[in-house]
């Protein structure tokens, strides 16, 4: 019996392109052909238009699975991904697809959810302020974590944490410059002490500091540049691929205090927009305001944390200024432990414009109260509620 013709794998890339992703997931399942373009996807000239979904880890399912739930869809799907078991990893950012973790012994590693690719980033141990202690036998058994920034030095004399216990303590934010199918990229990271920038281009054996300043909440890259936010709404540029990477100021503070987490966005228009985000004081499930502290204390399984109010202004560089912005529109942000994302609603009909899509991303509250009621919902900007994009 002949052997029917196959799709050739550039007309099902296209045409995978524009499957919202359980059905991309369902494609790459029927035969090897399809497979082999659903793995191949993001290497073709092909411009994904997936709607963003929820990744997540539970205890309810196996330690390889990952959940992920459908916005179009309202329906949760269960992705298993490589060794090491995802639940055992520390997430830290999401970008192109991809997700950065650190596994059990706080090395980090990038993560395609839907083909199940991994990258090795240089080790932890090549961040400026970790080094290696070793055993009798010459095997890494621990971290030194030194407490020091590019202009303070705020103790002489270092931490030492077990291998799997740094990653919680380092760790803030990771960011891609572009999707690593494609080739050459730059993966940059938020970490402790005081929320300082280091960076690693793809080939890399080690990581590069990039000192002296601290206090970052949120990166871009945009046009080959790095554009990172400070937590008083300073914003700075950075040339990575430079032979000599120095700082330039696009945006002097536009606060006096940090009470607000800090997000910088491209919107649709190829405009800065600059993301204030507040959250109520962190309470019990079942208490409201009159309940004193040491009940809240007694209870910290119980604590939660909720954004209350989000603020978009548009960055005006000739004048270095921030303009506040009464509408976006059409646009629709993502806001969370991922890189900071701004869509048009007309071009994904299942989302709702000037509406921010959020999730959790406080540092404290993320690594402190791991296991409580997450902070995931749609905030409206017209009338500044929010509601549940599913139950936590």
């Amino acid at each position: 019996m002949d052997k029917s013709p196959e799709v050739p794998q550039d007309i099902l890339r296209r045409i995978f392109a524009i499957l919202e992703i359980p059905d991309l997931v369902r494609a790459g399942s029927v035969c090897s052909s399809w497979r082999a373009a659903y793995t191949n996807l993001s290497t073709g000239n092909c411009r994904l238009q997936q709607t963003p979904c929820l990744l997540y880890t539970s205890e309810s399912t196996d330690a390889r699975g990952a959940g992920l739930y459908s916005i179009t869809e309202k329906k949760a799907y269960t992705l298993t991904l490589p060794d090491p078991p995802i639940r055992s990893r520390y997430i830290i950012g999401s970008s192109y697809g991809w997700i950065i973790t650190a596994n059990e012994r706080s090395e980090l590693q990038l993560v395609s959810p839907i083909t199940g690719e991994q990258i090795a980033l240089p080790s932890v141990t090549t961040i400026e302020q970790v080094k290696p202690v070793f055993d009798d036998e010459g095997a890494v058994c621990s971290y030194e974590y030194w407490w020091y920034t590019g202009d303070d030095v705020i103790s002489d004399t270092p931490s030492v944490f077990p291998l799997s216990k740094l990653r919680h303590f380092l760790f803030y934010k990771a960011f891609l410059s572009s999707d690593p199918s494609t080739g050459g990229y730059f993966v940059v990271l938020i970490h402790n002490p005081h929320s300082q920038l280091s960076f690693a281009r793809v080939g890399d054996d080690k990581c590069t500091w990039l000192p002296p300043r601290s206090y970052y909440e949120d990166c871009l890259f945009k046009e080959g540049l790095l554009y990172a936010s400070t937590t008083i709404g300073e914003i700075h540029t950075f040339n990575l691929g430079a032979p000599a990477v120095t700082r330039k100021v696009l945006l002097n503070k536009t606060k006096d205090i940090y009470c607000e987490r800090i997000y910088i966005v491209q919107g649709s228009g190829g405009e800065m927009l600059q993301i204030w985000r507040s959250d109520a004081e962190p309470r019990g499930e079942d208490e409201d305001e009159t309940d004193s502290d040491l009940e809240l204390e007694l209870d910290r399984d119980k604590f939660v944390n909720n954004t209350t109010a989000i603020t978009v202004y548009e960055v005006e560089p000739a004048s270095k200024r921030i303009e506040k912005i009464s509408s976006l529109g059409q646009n629709v942000l993502f806001l969370g432990h991922n890189q900071s994302l701004c869509l048009h609603a007309e071009e994904y009909p299942q989302l709702k414009g000037n509406h921010v899509y959020f999730t959790d991303d406080d540092f404290l509250y993320t690594t402190c109260f791991k296991n409580n009621r997450r902070d995931i919902g749609v905030f409206d900007l017209e009338n500044t509620s929010s509601e549940e994009i599913t139950t936590p």
